[in-house]
């Protein structure tokens, strides 16, 4: 039931209360209602049974009014004794019908205080952040960070990024696929006709030969030629639109401290750059040996880098300021196998084939498929332990060391003969005679320093020919 304001003249709660039969009780007058002018009227009224008499002290009736309640017969004689009259005072006790006001309130509780107070804080919180953020959205005001504006792309040619840009499309992954199993390499593209110069090692035993471009495309080469000496081979693609050649710098133009970038694919991530500069040139370097009989040992007047190089560079190039190509990167020195702390990477030092020989070679092995290499004609003592390289007794075979007629014979080289010096750059072994030599041509004019008999002489040697392997 609603709560509402009682606008009655009088209290409607109230009501006649229920008898029984044969209770012995009469008609119950209800009080006179308050206003009405009643209450003078009359004062009390009460039951009176037949035959009695009033109540002391109460009227039967009001002078001048007459009663206009009929008279009561006498009680049957059946009827027991009427029992005394009792006054009912409806406003004193508790009424039988009430208005339904709802539950009865109860005291407020401290864990209630607490609730609803933290309900309303967070009710609170969370309307503010969702109108701050609904706030800050409509706002014609928003909220940025500071950010360098958009600039050209371009960068200064003789740049990191700029020497990459140049180069990165005429470099190439190469997956070859052999008998022993397979590995990675790279190469760079010679000229339009599809020629690619690589390492001979990253093609040897080669069954299938795979070639990747700087843009995805992945094309079959085929082998055109290698040497093993050199440590060179070329490959051909066929079928292959907008190639771009790499330009082919001079190695003899490098000095120590020239920046140079390499690119490569080690570990088969295809087209990374690395940067460094030219540590040293004319390092004697040989790879290579795992036949056993030496015809696969390569030997390289090599320049160093400490542009970090790794297994899968090999065949990429060795780029100078201007992008040109000055170098065929080849061999890393790692940590000794001793050591425990041996990195399987670079640790700074590269060595790289210079370019002027990759070059020569290269052209020898597209025009005929083999290469030439500079000698002297004459046999070395490989297992010499002093100063030099030294002149064997007896050559293969149980010939001559010193090739009659050959290029040393003519110079006057002899068996037993010490040679310290290549054009004056002192050699301290056999090893760093080869490498002198196959640095030059077939047909260069060499100054030999000769050690014989506790004196030296200079002796002009004119380099021949013979076929590489």
């Amino acid at each position: 039931m609603a709560d509402r304001q009682q606008t009655d003249p009088a209290p409607q709660w109230w009501s006649r209360p229920e008898g029984t039969a044969g209770d012995g009780r009469g008609p119950v007058v209800p009080a006179p209602r308050p206003g009405t002018g009643d209450e003078g009227r009359v004062q009390d009224a009460a039951p009176v049974p037949d035959g009695s008499a009033p109540a002391p002290g109460v009227s039967a009736s009001v002078p001048g009014v007459s009663d206009p309640s009929p008279e009561v017969p006498d009680a049957a004689p059946d009827v027991p004794a009427a029992v005394p009259a009792v006054r009912y005072d409806p406003w004193g006790a508790e009424p039988l019908q009430v208005v339904d006001r709802g539950r009865t309130p109860r005291g407020i509780r401290l864990w209630q205080v607490v609730a609803l107070s933290l309900g309303t804080a967070l009710l609170a919180g969370g309307i503010g952040g969702y109108l701050g953020v609904l706030a800050e959205r409509r706002s014609s005001t928003r909220l940025e960070l500071p950010q360098a504006a958009a600039a050209d792309r371009g960068r200064a040619p003789d740049s990191v990024a700029g020497i990459a840009a140049t180069a990165l499309p005429g470099v190439v992954t190469l997956h070859v696929r052999g008998t022993k199993g397979s590995g990675t390499g790279t190469g760079f593209v010679l000229d339009q006709q599809g020629h690619i110069l690589t390492n001979s090692h990253v093609v040897a035993d080669s069954q299938e030969i795979t070639v990747t471009f700087s843009t995805g495309e992945s094309v079959t080469a085929q082998l055109v030629g290698r040497d093993s000496g050199y440590d060179l081979a070329v490959v051909k693609v066929s079928g292959v639109r907008g190639l771009q050649p790499l330009s082919l710098g001079n190695s003899e133009n490098v000095r120590v401290g020239d920046p140079v970038v390499a690119i490569g694919a080690p570990f088969d991530l295809s087209n990374t750059v690395t940067a460094g500069i030219i540590s040293a040139t004319g390092r004697p370097v040989t790879a290579g040996g795992d036949k056993g009989d030496g015809s696969d040992i390569s030997y390289v007047d090599a320049l160093q880098t400490d542009a970090p190089i790794n297994p899968g560079n090999s065949g990429g190039p060795l780029l100078d300021a201007k992008a040109h190509v000055v170098g065929i990167n080849s061999a890393i020195r790692g940590a000794d196998k001793e050591d425990a702390t041996r990195q399987g990477g670079s640790i700074g030092l590269g060595f790289a084939i210079p370019v002027n020989q990759g070059k020569r070679v290269a052209e020898e092995l597209i025009r005929t498929g083999r290469a030439t290499h500079p000698v002297i004609g004459v046999t070395l003592d490989m297992d010499y332990a002093g100063d030099g390289a030294r002149v064997g007794d007896k050559g293969e075979d149980g010939k001559p060391s010193v090739v009659a007629d050959g290029p040393g014979a003519r110079a006057g080289i002899r068996a037993g003969d010490v040679i310290t010096k290549v054009d004056g750059q002192r050699v301290r072994g056999g090893d760093e005679l080869i490498i002198k030599i196959r640095a030059h041509r077939p047909g260069d004019p060499l100054t030999l320093t000769v050690l014989r008999g506790g004196r030296e002489s200079t002796l002009k040697v004119i380099l021949g020919s013979a076929n590489g392997s």
